[in-house]
């Protein structure tokens, strides 16, 4: 341990990235990540058998929080056997380690499929699935009581005298409220844009936030609805009771919610029904560019059978994501799923600009294909 320590401070010393090139800095970065990742095991593992998170972070130089966290995931990777090698061989991250711990606690037998995630997705998206894998195991142990008695809020004035408000909400109170304010945010950010006012999109959101709170907001009409909850048929066959194996009784892309939500809900909702191993939506073609709203509703809801909501193709995010067709629509893509991504709106500003690059957003030639004129 003390050679490598000062292999690693020699290393440090000799670091000079500015007169590196690119392919060089990637090299090393790796091998740094490497290492990183090896040292996280051994503090975990020490952490966990010393116990006290005060300690850990007085010796490791990180907050109470941090260490606590480091203590927890040593805990649980005591019965995660295969987590707990690839962590030790350097396959994982601390904060890949402590999610897949987790999940396969919740749910045996789930650190196989999410360490092959590990290796080929980025890190948010693992985050996102092995939390998906907890809920569903605790939404049979109580936790719609958990989540409603972990609902909280409080505020507190930040160095340049802003007000920050901390609010944590059951799903079903809270989807609703972040689609009303989102919504209002792109009507904000869209009527900005037309005066040249190019301020973030969040500064917006701040300001719809503020309208809903005050109760002062827009009265337009939302284009979508600001609450789905999917919830399988058998549940109300059987008197809305409990969620058996294979059923499901969740907001997409959010998580599930309790039955006696759901069925409050449904009590004052427009009721529809998705049958999503009839006809499949991959083969529907439309050349015009609006999107009928039976396709629209059923896209939202993400891939049959899991429906876990939208997210960004290209960074994973579920903040602001908008329909871009891979083929561009103006160039004679379809108005179909198979050309259909979901992108947030930065990345799709990126795409949209590299199609520009690329010429991708010029009208197909009329005519094109035909013979020269006749005399």
């Amino acid at each position: 341990m003390d050679e490598a320590i000062k292999q690693i401070e020699k290393s440090n010393i000799d670091l000079e990235p500015e007169v590196m090139d690119a392919h060089s800095v990637r090299e090393l970065l790796s091998r740094y990540a490497k290492a990183k990742k090896l040292v996280s095991y051994g503090e975990t593992m020490l952490a966990a058998k010393l116990g006290d998170t005060a300690a850990v972070a007085r010796t490791t130089g990180v907050s109470v929080g941090k260490a606590k966290a480091a203590v927890d995931t040593g805990n649980s990777l005591k019965s995660a056997d295969e987590v707990r090698d690839a962590f030790r061989s350097g396959e994982l991250s601390l904060d890949q380690a402590s999610e897949i711990a987790t999940a396969e606690n919740a749910s045996p037998g789930s650190s196989t499929e999410l360490l092959k995630l590990a290796q080929d997705e980025s890190f948010q998206t693992l985050r996102e699935k092995s939390r998906k894998v907890v809920l569903e195991a605790e939404q049979h142990r109580g936790l719609a009581e958990r989540q409603h008695e972990a609902r909280r809020a409080r505020s507190y004035r930040d160095d340049l005298g802003m007000i920050a408000i901390n609010l944590l909400l059951e799903p079903h109170v809270g989807v609703p409220l972040v689609n009303r304010a989102e919504t209002e945010a792109g009507r904000l950010f869209r009527a900005a844009k037309r005066d040249g006012n190019q301020e973030p999109f969040e500064r917006h959101l701040a300001d719809a936030y503020a309208c809903l709170l005050s109760s002062t907001g827009s009265t337009a009409k939302a284009c979508k609805p600001e609450l789905v909850v999917l919830v399988s048929h058998e549940i109300a066959k059987r008197g809305w009771k409990e969620v058996q194996e294979g059923e499901m009784c969740k907001i997409p892309g959010v998580g599930p919610i309790s039955v006696e939500s759901a069925r409050e809900i449904a009590s004052d909702a427009f009721l529809t029904g998705l049958f999503y191993d009839g006809t499949d939506l991959r083969h529907f073609r439309r050349w015009t560019r609006n999107t009928p709203v039976e396709v629209l509703t059923a896209l939202q809801l993400g891939e049959p059978p899991g429906f876990d909501g939208v997210k960004c193709t290209d960074c994973g995010r579920r903040f602001r994501n908008e329909k871009e067709h891979s083929e561009p629509h103006v160039a004679g893509g379809f108005a179909s799923t198979g050309n259909l991504r979901w992108r947030c709106y930065g990345c799709h500003q990126n795409k949209t600009a590299e199609d520009r690059k690329e010429g991708k957003l010029t009208p197909p030639d009329p005519n094109a294909g035909r013979g020269p004129p006749g005399p």
